[in-house]
């Protein structure tokens, strides 16, 4: 395993974005824990929103005096065909799973989990993320038999494949406490306790701040031959499946009927652990290649991100499943509407009629015809963004989710003495 480069983050940046009466909770639950060591566990460093997340939330512990270390696994690409397929049919939809495919799942997270070996009482409480180290629990029973363990999963859990939500309930149910981004999601996962937090974006980083105009102008000129001057609709989320940049592109193409001006975005970044993703890139390309009015973007910076997102009229997540989609949050903060499919996490940041609009997750015409109703409506898109600029500070900011992630710490650590 391997620890990522961070950039330092105070917590007194947020004063300007949240309550004083949160900063206040946040510094007490913090000397209640400054005597602890905390660990996190995930299986890359780069793209999605858990990597994101962690590159916030653990500077941000460690300014506050709390002692947190992140690591990351040290993978196969085999490995992580084996995690995407069972990232996919807890979702839904994927192959069987073969022996071959636990044994290479048992390997990894076997071979991460010797690294610990010699560190355990360093640690007074371990966090892993989604299914992808849960396998490092066999082995932490033996060497860390009295440290407990939070798993936060991320993903939509509400139609899984059976045999892969049995393989995943075998760890999970090992656990001390297991944290979701909605009720729904624990389902007949067994697990011996649960709790439900809503995973947040960070306001102060290049993605999410404001920009000055100087910037604003250079990013412009970088994206051309993409235009602000004209209607301009963008998606921003990985090359997957789950995400429907095809039917986004269906959607744009509806709306495109009445506005034939209309220029469409796609842009996603490649997860370190999806072998799925230049692949779908490449076929997301062919089908826009024909449409100088679609830009089809990969890997672009965050300022890059944050102008898009900030200067597009109408910003998609035409998702088909979705753990949580904290591009809605990133969008909304920034007084764009979303036009976003009514799965997972997205329809508790969306609020339909006020912040933007929810369709189902199958209807591309919908969804189309939603985009259009923003694009003919000024008045409409202000009051939306508005709206939503609002909602995102009061339920979707980061100390918010620390709060309520230290909170759970702090009740599993006394639990625990």
């Amino acid at each position: 395993m391997h620890t990522p480069s961070l950039t330092d983050r105070t917590i007194d940046a947020y004063t300007d974005v949240t309550g004083q009466d949160r900063l206040n909770r946040l510094q007490s639950l913090a000397d209640d824990l400054d005597d602890v060591r905390i660990l996190h566990v995930n299986s890359t460093a780069t793209g999605g929103g858990v990597a994101e997340l962690l590159r916030s939330i653990v500077p941000v512990c460690n300014d506050l005096e709390i002692d947190t270390d992140w690591l990351v696994m040290d993978a196969t690409d085999e490995f992580f065909e084996v995690t995407k397929a069972m990232h996919n049919a807890l979702q839904g939809d994927g192959p069987s799973l073969t022996d071959d495919m636990q044994a290479t799942y048992r390997t990894v997270t076997e071979r991460n989990a010797l690294e610990l070996e010699g560190h355990e009482s360093e640690y007074d409480l371990v966090v892993i993320h989604d299914p992808q180290p849960l396998g490092m629990l066999d082995h932490m029973a033996e060497t860390m038999p009295n440290i407990p363990i939070v798993w936060r999963c991320h993903i939509d859990l509400t139609d899984p494949i059976d045999e892969y939500l049995a393989f995943v309930s075998e760890y999970a149910s090992r656990v001390d406490h297991a944290i979701f981004s909605r009720s729904a999601y624990v389902g007949d996962l067994e697990v011996p306790e649960a709790s439900i937090i809503y995973p947040s974006i960070d306001p102060i980083t290049k993605k999410n701040r404001l920009l000055g105009p100087e910037t604003v102008t250079d990013e412009h000129d970088r994206l051309d031959p993409l235009s602000f001057e004209d209607p301009l609709v963008t998606q921003i989320s990985r090359f997957d499946p789950w995400k429907d940049q095809f039917g986004t592109l269906e959607a744009y193409r509806r709306a495109s009927e009445d506005v034939p001006e209309l220029q469409l975005a796609l842009v996603g970044g490649m997860a370190g652990d999806d072998p799925e993703g230049l692949e779908l890139y490449e076929q997301v390309a062919e089908e826009a290649v024909d449409d100088p009015n679609v830009h089809v973007l990969t890997d672009q910076p965050d300022t890059t991100v944050n102008v898009l997102q900030r200067d597009s009229d109408v910003i998609v997540q035409k998702s088909l499943r979705e753990g949580f989609g904290l591009v809605v949050a990133e969008a909304l903060w920034k007084r764009t509407p979303v036009v976003g499919s009514n799965v997972g996490g997205i329809p508790l940041q969306i609020e339909d009629g006020k912040t933007g609009y929810l369709v189902d997750p199958d209807d591309a015409v919908g969804a189309g015809d939603r985009v259009r109703d923003l694009l003919e409506d000024d008045d409409c898109r202000t009051r939306f963004g508005d709206n939503a600029r609002e909602r995102v500070r009061e339920r979707f900011l980061l100390p918010r989710q620390l709060e309520e992630l230290l909170d759970v710490i702090a009740d599993e650590l006394n639990r625990n003495r």
